[in-house]
């Protein structure tokens, strides 16, 4: 049997919303991604903590370690050291603009929290980044 092929999707590319590309530089990341940059903060910042607190477990300094990595790393280079492993960077609402730090506070405190960077919309952005105007995208 024999199936009719549909006709492709009228529906705008992920990010058009945003006036981003659909790929390429500047699109937005895919999820695969901002979890392995994700990952690599996390780890990071579990080492970092675990140096000062040795022969102890890190415990919740890793989270503050984290917390403080994540917000200064993103107002001086608008990336983490995970996005830059994984090609990615922070669009800023304003193009050239340097992050505001209550961006970069409020966004970091939800992503801590991480249901809300699950909660994503249609473009695959998470409630963090809705709520602050902020975008993961691709680098290079």
């Amino acid at each position: 049997m024999v199936r009719d092929v549909g006709q492709p999707s009228q529906a705008p590319g992920r990010g058009a919303s945003l006036g981003l590309p659909a790929e390429g530089p500047g699109s937005l990341a895919p999820f695969t991604r901002r979890v392995g940059g994700y990952l690599v903060d996390a780890v990071g910042a579990a080492l970092v903590a675990w140096a000062f607190t040795a022969p102890e477990g890190p415990g919740n300094w890793s989270l503050l370690v984290f917390g403080l990595l994540t917000v200064v790393t993103l107002i001086v280079f608008g990336q983490t050291p995970g996005h830059r492993v994984f090609g990615m960077r922070l669009a800023h609402p304003t193009p050239g603009a340097r992050l505001a730090p209550w961006r970069a506070v409020v966004r970091t405190g939800l992503l801590m929290l991480l249901v809300p960077a699950l909660l994503v919309d249609a473009d695959g952005r998470g409630l963090h980044d809705r709520l602050t105007g902020t975008a993961v995208v691709l680098d290079c």
